[in-house]
């Protein structure tokens, strides 16, 4: 009868030098198998004497013990070469030069946020962001909304299951909140713009259950009506590149604002088509307003010392108005057909000195 000590060196040895998890698998049945070395010395223990059996079955026992763990830590010494193995075989030296045939494209979206961000930028806005899940108290109450409005409903809202501070999850409805904690967390003066990801129910040619948004927000002692309509003038002439754009101002309601307005730019529907510029028509673009006191005194700012303005505007809606996208939905489509036609070179950087347009 074989050596069991002579047996485990012999088995070992095999497992060790398995090459890959094939000569591992064999090395396996060739030991632990219904006929494999240990299983058939195991079968045998019945032709020995009591005392022979017991101290021989410890032995196998052992062995078999050993020689799985020995397999497992194979296994897993030649999983993880494989998968460095495989990293070092698509390893991509990102310092080549690109491939004229894959060449990438920057999405519409992107686009149109980093033209938006050079704009403002240009005013003196920095960049504040903040989570796509909000509490309803910064999604809703501190910015005025009341407990009946139609937006906390749940055909328009996205709901979340649990509550903080007794307030339901949600995610956002707008970029708004972001406001109400870059006035929390700063003092005034704050002059700043969010851009981001928002979330309503709602999908249609024009209407999208996530969507984008720029929203703005001024705040110091001294900003007034006439500061808010120069920064939305200057925006809207810029980002569509003319330098007479029809802009105007009409009155309207939002809960954060007072006064609040509705901005619209000129345009020409003649023809069936859509022109942005001089012409009979007007197209509505964005919201804004100067921020409501009540607002102010939620984030701890008071109104009778600091007043300020917001605005907010639809990335997908702008960018459609600029580059001629008719159905808001391709957005998210991944066609690269529709990529590759609406799209920007990967290296395009929108700039006011080098253009907003490749």
């Amino acid at each position: 009868m074989q050596d069991v000590p002579k047996l485990r060196s012999e088995l070992l040895a095999e497992i060790e030098t398995a090459a890959d998890l094939g000569a591992l698998d064999s090395a396996r049945v060739a030991a632990l198998g219904k006929k494999g070395r240990i299983t058939e010395l195991l079968k045998s223990l019945g032709t020995l004497a009591p005392e022979e059996r017991k101290a021989r079955g410890a032995a196998l026992n052992t062995l078999r013990d050993e020689v799985a763990a020995a397999l497992e830590a194979r296994k897993s010494a030649l999983a993880e070469a494989a998968i460095d193995s495989r990293l070092q075989d698509e390893r991509i030296d990102v310092t080549l030069p690109s491939r004229p045939e894959r060449t990438g494209r920057i999405h519409p979206i992107s686009e149109t946020i980093e033209e938006c961000i050079q704009i403002f930028g240009e005013m003196g806005f920095t960049i504040a962001e903040g989570p796509d899940i909000e509490d309803d108290w910064h999604n809703f109450t501190a910015l005025n909304i009341p407990p009946d409005h139609p937006a906390r409903q749940e055909h328009d809202t996205f709901y979340l299951p649990g509550e903080r501070e007794g307030g339901r999850m949600v995610l956002r409805t707008h970029t708004s909140p972001v406001q109400i904690r870059a006035m929390q967390a700063r003092k005034p003066p704050l002059r700043i713009i969010v851009p981001g990801r928002t979330f309503r129910c709602d999908d249609d040619a024009t209407h999208s259950p996530m969507f984008h948004q720029v929203e703005g927000l001024v705040v110091d002692r001294t900003t007034h009506m006439g500061h808010l309509k120069g920064c939305l003038i200057e925006f809207c002439r810029t980002f569509f590149g003319i330098d007479d754009l029809p802009v105007r101002f009409r009155p309207s309601y939002f809960p954060f604002t007072e006064p609040s307005a509705e901005v619209d730019i000129g345009c020409s529907r003649e023809g069936g088509g859509l022109k942005i510029g001089h012409g009979k028509d007007w197209l509505e673009i964005l919201g804004c307003g100067m921020v409501n006191p009540k607002v102010l005194e939620n984030c701890g700012i008071d109104p009778a010392v600091f007043q300020g303005f917001a605005f907010g505007l639809g990335v997908e809606r702008i960018s459609m108005l600029k580059y001629g996208i008719p159905d808001l939905r391709t957005f998210y489509e991944s066609d690269l057909r529709w990529l590759r036609y609406y799209g920007f070179p990967a290296l395009h950087v929108p700039s006011l000195v080098g253009g907003l347009e490749p």
